[in-house]
């Protein structure tokens, strides 16, 4: 495992944890990542011998041998650049889809976090829609947090209120965003409910817990997650103050032509 450490990938997760953490979003063991190896990367994991299975709690056939690097369970997202070895470990799925293998990591005995499978569903889900797709990552962004306590959750409303509060919005998310109602977390059905809102979106807000985001890189990643939050920011900073502008509907219709992005047309009055 010593040049699996120095690998780049493991780095850009430690950076992007840290990042992460510094920004507010990872209380105590709050969050998690998943990462897809593939190309070169295998060659890293290739020669691992499975050291234990674990059961799902659901099926991810699309997935059959793929591999992960996933954070652990009650392990803090501040502690995986420290310590790559204990708060991460490298998991590959088994033949029919219901069994993950631990090949390393989680050195202390640990086990992937109890959100694997959210993970893994959205994983299968995004790699059908992209063939670039590589990283989930689950955070308590702190403003789109607060923003489901104040605004209704529908994906079309909430998209909107995201888009016109920050010019680059629509360019960068101009899928939107999926809205789920609180639910519990940690089992297959908010998996389930997950990917299905990934059918259609990159991120999916958590009502009155985080946010899931998926991307082709921990940067695209990271960056889909960091301005849907400052979106976030800005919407809550002028709630219940007079609005003298906005970024009216033809003006975002033309900032999405102009950058050439495919955006949900239905979610615009023009």
């Amino acid at each position: 495992m010593n040049e699996f450490l120095k690998a780049d990938f493991i780095n850009e997760i430690g950076r992007t944890a840290d990042q992460m953490y510094q920004n507010g979003w990872h209380e105590r063991n709050s969050g998690n990542i998943s990462y897809l190896l593939t190309g070169s990367e295998l060659d890293l994991v290739r020669d691992l011998k499975g050291i234990r299975v674990i059961e799902l709690q659901c099926e991810v056939k699309d997935l059959e041998g793929k591999c992960f690097v996933v954070t652990g369970s009650g392990k803090y997202i501040k502690n995986i650049s420290r310590d790559p070895l204990l708060n991460l470990g490298v998991i590959r799925v088994l033949k029919g889809g219901k069994q993950v293998e631990i090949l390393g990591g989680f050195k202390d005995g640990g086990r992937p976090t109890s959100e694997l499978s959210t993970h893994l569903l959205t994983h299968q889900e995004r790699l059908r829609q992209d063939q670039a797709h590589k990283v989930v990552i689950h955070t308590h962004a702190t403003n789109i947090m607060a923003m489901t306590f104040v605004h209704e959750l529908n994906d079309r409303s909430f998209t909107r209120s995201l888009w016109q509060m920050c010019t680059e919005s629509i360019v960068v998310f101009p899928d939107g965003v999926g809205i789920l109602p609180w639910m519990l977390c940690g089992n297959e059905r908010i998996g389930y409910k997950t990917a299905e809102k990934m059918k259609n979106h990159r991120l999916v807000v958590w009502a009155m817990h985080g946010v899931f985001a998926s991307g082709s890189s921990l940067d695209d990643c990271f960056g889909l997650i960091e301005t849907v939050e400052k979106s976030a920011q800005i919407y809550l900073m002028t709630l219940g103050k007079q609005m003298v502008n906005t970024i009216e509907d033809y003006q975002l219709k033309e900032l999405a032509e102009t950058f050439e992005v495919n955006y949900k047309k239905e979610y615009l009055d023009v």
